[in-house]
């Protein structure tokens, strides 16, 4: 029986050096569609089961913090991490709240994409053995600016054999949406000791180990908002009925 999936990590700490509006706070603040990026996050994962978010602050992490207490939904409990090397790269912040999240399966979210909740739930109802971790894959966005931002990710069968910004070949893309056990921990710090401090630089070594599965979102979208430019697909999603 699959464990019900009830707890997520929310990457929130970074200072999205990429996306340039004339505001000192967090681009997780800037509405889309009319609601803070960050707060679309978390609606999401609430309505695919999620009830505990482990946010992990940083950057403007005071502005974060009070934003994402302000505008939580209903029945999703929050719990603050910070991670004081926010500067580096992600993987830094998924160690953060691994003493509270040992033991059970969680979602790792990434605080600057939307997607619509069936493609968690994807995830959330897949089989998993333990150690393993799952990506979300996307085999159907062809957009060659998408697709030339995105990490991609290579594999046979189900199983992932690499995953980088630069892969080549690929058959996919990582959507951000991963499902993992604290297996992920070590294989992180070892990363981070290698000088990878990225969540796929960890991944990748679990990959090796044959660990990660992939699981086809299927035509579920998901946006990351890097840039000023990407708040045009962000809006329309955003904008679209929910899944």
């Amino acid at each position: 029986m699959t464990t019900p999936l009830v707890q997520a990590i929310i990457l929130a700490a970074g200072n999205g050096d990429r996306f340039r509006n004339g505001s000192a706070h967090s681009k997780l603040t800037t509405l889309i569609a009319g609601k803070p990026l960050l707060v679309r996050t978390m609606i999401s994962a609430r309505a695919a089961g999620i009830t505990d978010a482990h946010v992990v602050l940083g950057y403007d992490a005071d502005h974060v913090r009070a934003l994402a207490i302000s505008q939580a939904p209903v029945g999703l409990t929050l719990h603050f991490h910070f991670n004081r090397d926010w500067h580096q790269e992600n993987g830094r912040s998924v160690l953060q709240p691994h003493a509270a999240v040992t033991g059970r399966p969680f979602a790792i979210l990434m605080g600057d994409h939307i997607f619509e909740p069936q493609a968690l739930r994807s995830l959330a109802r897949a089989q998993r053995g333990r150690g393993e971790a799952l990506i979300g894959i996307d085999r159907h966005t062809t957009d060659p600016d998408i697709v030339a931002e995105a990490t991609k990710v290579r594999t046979s069968g189900d199983r992932v054999t690499a995953i980088g910004k630069t892969i080549d070949p690929f058959d996919g893309l990582d959507t951000g949406l991963f499902v993992c056990d604290e297996s992920l921990f070590p294989a992180l710090r070892d990363s981070c000791a290698a000088g990878n401090t990225t969540l796929s630089g960890g991944v990748a070594r679990l990959a090796a180990q044959g660990l990660v599965r992939g699981i086809d979102i299927g035509f579920a979208r998901w946006c990351d908002i890097d840039t000023l430019g990407d708040l045009t697909l962000a809006e329309a999603l955003a904008s679209a009925p929910a899944a």
